[in-house]
């Protein structure tokens, strides 16, 4: 079974930040299509690395790689791979979104190759309506993202 490794980033409010893809196949989906950060691990790179650095590409988010910040969410099943994820405590300006690069045949069988940003958006929710946006395997995670950093009013 595959595994990705994603992070959770949580405001003080208790709102989580998740990402939409980008690209034709995923231009006109909302509910259901939206996803923390993550992807792949390269070849010796450990866990957390995987998800400071997809978090990196993906949003242009760059975060300090200190492991005594994160907390391990364990993993969750979606559809046919696993997610393992981080969470931390932090607030990002969405609006400064950059992205990486993906390419795809599109229309599909056409030949034609185009690029996309692989994220196109990116918006902090509360628990309540990043469930209803999140691919429904990630819910676990951002439960207990808000459960393991409760909302703290001091920040």
């Amino acid at each position: 079974m595959i595994t990705s490794f994603g992070l959770v980033l949580v405001r003080a409010d208790g709102s989580v930040l998740l990402a939409h893809p980008g690209g034709p196949f995923f231009a006109k989906k909302d509910l259901g299509a939206w996803s923390i950060p993550k992807g792949a691990a390269e070849p010796g790179e450990s866990p957390l690395d995987a998800a400071l650095r997809e978090t990196r590409e993906e949003l242009g988010l760059t975060l300090p790689n200190d492991p005594s910040r994160y907390v391990d969410l364990g993993t969750a099943k979606q559809s046919r791979k696993l997610v393992r994820a981080f969470a931390t405590r932090g607030d990002w300006d969405a609006s400064t979104l950059v992205s990486t690069e993906i390419e795809v045949e599109w229309p599909p069988r056409s030949g034609r190759r185009l690029r996309f940003p692989e994220i196109d958006r990116a918006a902090f929710f509360t628990l309540d309506e990043a469930e209803r946006r999140v691919v429904p395997g990630q819910i676990p995670l951002l439960r207990r993202a808000v459960e393991w950093l409760p909302r703290s009013d001091d920040e």
